[in-house]
């Protein structure tokens, strides 16, 4: 039975994983709108479920099958019911994942989200189960704009921005650059078209996503680099804000550092993963860098610009993890302080070269060194946020608060959550606040006049920079 028969177009999407995985859910999402279909952010309208999957961790995969088995129920009550798994773990497992989950309709591989459509139609025709985990030269989703509104209809005014996708590092833990396949580079001319278009819809800010923005350049025909790609979008009038997400230290150029000193429109945070503080463990991670390496980057960042904010991820009880090696992570971490953390415990990935690897750590100590890590990040997190009570910050108003819808929330330059009290007319525009308390995850801040608000449409200053559609707070 074809597609045209069925009245019921509504979809769902479940995302599990990081900013790519979210990225590409709204590029699935702008896929099967083009093709008909409409979302629901309700999962008990939708005849189609789509779950976009992470296969970094193995409790990830457990908590993906836990969801897929909820969702059974749905398609237990209606037959008629599409359940989808697409992504990493779907790539990973390819046709075992009908074995592991018999209720699945379709299987999508990293490389195949514009063929979801016509899955959905092979098995609306009868010829399920479908799948599709072949790994392409060239992804046809990569580029597509997902400005406009989010699943909840509202609209944003942040927007991420794949620059590359797949990765040539091969960590020994690592799935990725089997799942994702290698590096490749989209033209620098496709992404600064992209992200105009972008700003032309009211984005004001923009992640710019890869495995390794830092490679970004490599393999195309024209000769350019990230720093250089930088300086382009920073120059695109009427975009604010620039982020990029996931940086490797082996490839933190002294030119991507100095961006951070000279580009305007980038922002003072930079996520780069460390992993471990041990040589020997980085060694056989296959890291690329070293201890002093990574320290040497975190020095030259700081010195280049004194306020950036250092986020990272970072891993404990990798096989072969002494507690001596444990002890130089968390003398790193004391070293560095980090503003945030993303702190796991190793867990083995078939087909990774980390699973031959012996003196595996216990599963109770991995927990005791987490533990232990977490607490202390706990501890730097916190006092880095109580050093901005009292000063005065830029944020761009996301809207209302989750927790209080009454009042609003944003980011600032160093990607910190601030809530406050203000006018719904706030929401998409900068304000200047002065922060009046700090806790764990979020800081609290107060318009410095709110009585005297004034919404400018050029731009102004505020705090020294330039920006689009400043609010100005005057006294």
């Amino acid at each position: 039975m074809g597609r045209e028969n069925f009245a019921d177009r509504r979809f769902f999407i479940h995302t599990f994983g990081c900013q790519m995985n979210v990225h590409d859910s709204e590029q699935l999402a702008n896929i099967m709108t083009e093709a008909g279909y409409e979302q629901t952010p309700d999962v008990r309208q939708a005849k189609i479920i789509l779950v976009n999957t992470c296969s970094i961790r193995s409790k990830v995969a457990q908590k993906i099958v836990s969801q897929l088995g909820r969702y059974r129920r749905w398609k237990d009550k209606d037959p008629e019911v599409i359940i989808g798994v697409g992504g990493c773990l779907a790539q990973h497992w390819g046709r075992d994942m009908f074995t592991k989950t018999p209720y699945v309709d379709l299987v999508f591989g990293t490389h195949a989200f514009h063929e979801v459509p016509q899955l959905v139609d092979m098995v609306r025709a009868g010829h399920g189960p479908v799948m599709d985990t072949e790994l392409r030269e060239e992804i046809p989703s990569l580029g597509i704009c997902t400005a406009g509104k989010n699943g909840n209809g509202k609209t944003k005014h942040h927007s991420l921005v794949t620059i590359m996708q797949g990765c040539d590092n091969f960590c020994t833990y690592c799935v990725v650059p089997y799942l994702r396949g290698r590096e490749r580079s989209r033209p620098s001319a496709e992404i600064i078209r992209e992200i105009e278009a972008l700003v032309k819809q009211g984005i004001r800010e923009i992640t710019l996503l890869g495995q390794n923005v830092n490679s970004y350049g490599r393999g195309l025909p024209e000769e350019t680099n990230f720093p250089k790609l930088l300086a382009m979008i920073n120059d695109i009038s009427e975009l604010e804000r620039i982020r990029f997400t996931t940086s490797h230290p082996k490839d933190l150029t002294g030119g991507l550092v100095n961006c951070f000193g000279r580009l305007k429109k980038l922002c003072e945070h930079i996520h780069l993963p460390f992993q471990a503080g041990s040589d020997r463990v980085l060694t056989r991670m296959n890291r690329g860098y070293t201890r002093k390496d990574y320290l040497e980057r975190i020095t030259a960042l700081r010195q280049c610009c004194p306020d950036i904010a250092i986020s990272a991820d970072v891993m404990v009880g990798f096989p072969g993890e002494t507690a001596y090696d444990f002890d130089a992570t968390l003398a790193l971490m004391e070293e560095v302080c980090f503003d945030n953390l993303f702190s796991f415990m190793y867990s083995e990935r078939e087909g990774t070269v980390a699973v031959s690897f012996g003196e595996k750590v216990p599963e109770k100590e991995r927990n005791r060194r987490l533990k232990i890590l977490q607490e202390l990040q706990d501890r730097h997190t916190w006092e880095r946020n109580q050093a901005l009570v009292g000063k005065d910050v830029d944020v761009l108003v996301d809207g209302a608060s989750k927790n209080d819808p009454q009042e609003l929330t944003g980011r600032t330059r160093t990607n910190k959550i601030v809530n406050f009290a203000g006018p719904p007319i706030l929401r998409g525009k900068t304000v200047t606040l002065n922060i009046t308390g700090a806790y764990l995850h979020s800081l609290r801040g107060e318009l410095k006049s709110p009585a005297a608000i004034n919404v400018h449409k050029s731009p102004e200053v505020i705090l020294g920079r330039k920006s689009p559609e400043v609010i100005l707070v005057q006294k």
